[in-house]
């Protein structure tokens, strides 16, 4: 919390460079292997989807079951109509995909790596600073 409180009151001085030398070797390795501008609008656009609290809760969800809209809805408590716009904003993203099964729609986790991500994001968020 105290960084936070920082950050409004200005800039920490531990953070600041206080020298004026550029590292050109630096620089030039490392913008070389820059990842591409197109890459990034789209990792960047995977984080969007994964920024809204009840998105994660059904991915949370999704990685212990497969499940349609209305197992969801009850399992989170939420309306259908919320569940079915989240889910559309992750098959979007390509972190869900979903099967029909005659009248009914089932949703799962698209791949490995959805749940991997996941789990990176409960390792980094648990870490103590």
């Amino acid at each position: 919390m105290q960084d936070i409180l920082n950050l409004s009151s200005g800039p920490n001085p531990d953070d600041v460079c206080v020298c004026s030398i550029v590292h050109e070797e630096v620089i030039e390795r490392a913008r070389l292997r820059m990842t591409d501008d197109s890459t990034l609008l789209r990792v960047s656009e995977l984080f969007k989807a994964l920024s809204d609290t009840s998105r994660l809760k059904i991915i949370n969800a999704l990685i212990l079951e497969e499940m349609c809209v209305c197992d969801v809805a009850e399992l989170l408590q939420m309306s259908q109509p919320a569940v079915s716009h989240h889910l559309r904003v992750l098959r979007q993203a390509q972190l869900v995909k979903h099967r029909r099964e005659g009248k009914v729609v089932f949703y799962s986790l698209d791949d490995e790596h959805v749940h991997d991500i996941f789990h990176q994001g409960l390792i980094h968020a648990g870490e103590q600073r």
